[in-house]
């Protein structure tokens, strides 16, 4: 899979730019720091995820004083074309197509803009909250797992809803309200069980890789011990978990159990590497998790992602930065920078930001 061409239209500081990669090899997008280099990585992966991997609200992706932002990609699939678009409202429901039809799920965006993203950010992947780690599994599974895809859609539905209802209640149980969050309850029950279920059988996938790509870019070799585990917020049944807290949901008027309070623990060594790791060997232990993931989904599927590099060289020292090119797979990667880069990347393009805002 590669990327031909990225269109954006009013998106974070572009009014028009268009990108036009090399179709093969590393291109790199050069320039000053706050002219828009991450912006155009950001928009590539938004249109597989629907979201921003710096975290940023779907507002912030509109450029002031527009009402709406355009990001449309032409991207081929071995002789198959196809394109991707997202229309991106400040105010109101967003939306994407693909081939000029509405994207039904996480499944189908996830493959026809499959994208492995390397930034900064990801330190909080080891030190952050749950949160971005639970997104970095359900990411995953839109490629791996089509079952686990369709579920954790449907537990993102369910616990929408069932907030709403939770909150329109005011703490009050009606007979009314009580057989609604019936219905929510088991389809929360039904969807959560299938994608807890997904998501463990990843993360044991991911161990294959996780651990080795750790060692290679720690310098450890196969000495370091890297345990996944994936940790519930419930105990028995999901179903028996959320009839004992509804008095606390109702009360509270969020959703306190399920699928989006679990959490993926990180150990290095027996310790827990959230708390217990150094800045450097977080850093490390994020990278080896993207690169997993990674490598799962090219070893599982027919996809390639295109390898998506935001500044990552600036964290590393130099040993690490030449582990972490010795690391990258072959295909079609997009990198960005404001320094030079290590020794040893062989470069296809080199693409000035500066000129392509010139040229809006």
């Amino acid at each position: 899979m590669s990327l031909r061409r990225l269109e954006l239209v009013d998106f974070r500081i572009f009014g028009a730019a268009v990108f036009t990669p090399s179709p093969e090899g590393t291109t790199v997008i050069t320039g000053a720091n706050g002219t828009g280099k991450t912006s155009v990585l950001e928009a590539l992966v938004y249109l597989g995820t629907q979201r921003s991997f710096r975290g940023a609200p779907r507002e912030a992706l509109v450029r002031g004083g527009a009402a709406r932002a355009i990001v449309r990609a032409e991207l081929e699939h071995g002789a198959s074309p196809t394109l991707v678009e997202a229309e991106i409202f400040g105010v109101g429901r967003s939306r994407t197509q693909v081939n000029r039809k509405t994207a039904s799920g996480r499944r189908e965006l996830s493959a026809a803009a499959p994208t492995s993203i390397f930034s900064p950010e990801d330190l909080a992947l080891v030190g952050g909250g749950p949160r971005i780690r639970r997104e970095l599994l359900d990411d995953a599974l839109g490629l791996v797992d089509a079952e686990g895809a369709r579920a954790a859609d449907e537990v993102e539905r369910v616990l929408r809803q069932r907030a709403a209802l939770l909150r329109q209640a005011g703490g009050r149980v009606s007979a009314d309200v009580a057989s609604t969050l019936d219905v929510w309850d088991q389809r929360l029950n039904d969807a959560g069980k299938i994608l807890v279920t997904a998501r463990e059988n990843l993360v044991r996938a991911l161990d294959e890789f996780v651990g080795p790509a750790y060692g290679r870019l720690a310098g450890a070799g196969d000495r370091v011990v890297i345990d996944q585990r994936y940790v519930r917020s419930w105990e028995g049944e999901l179903l028996d978990a959320l009839q004992a807290h509804r008095s606390e949901d109702l009360r509270r008027g969020v959703n306190t159990v399920g699928p989006h309070r679990d959490d993926l623990v990180l150990m290095l060594e027996g310790r827990e590497a959230r708390t217990h790791a150094s800045q450097g060997e977080q850093r490390c232990l994020a990278l080896a998790l993207r690169m997993g993931v990674h490598q799962l989904v090219m070893t599982k599927t027919p996809h390639t992602p295109i390898l998506l590099l935001d500044d990552v060289f600036s964290e590393l020292d130099p040993s690490r930065s030449r582990a972490l090119i010795a690391e990258l797979p072959p295909g079609q990667s997009v990198l960005t920078t404001a320094a030079p880069l290590p020794a040893g990347i062989e470069v296809a393009e080199i693409v000035d930001i500066a000129r392509v805002v010139q040229e809006q």
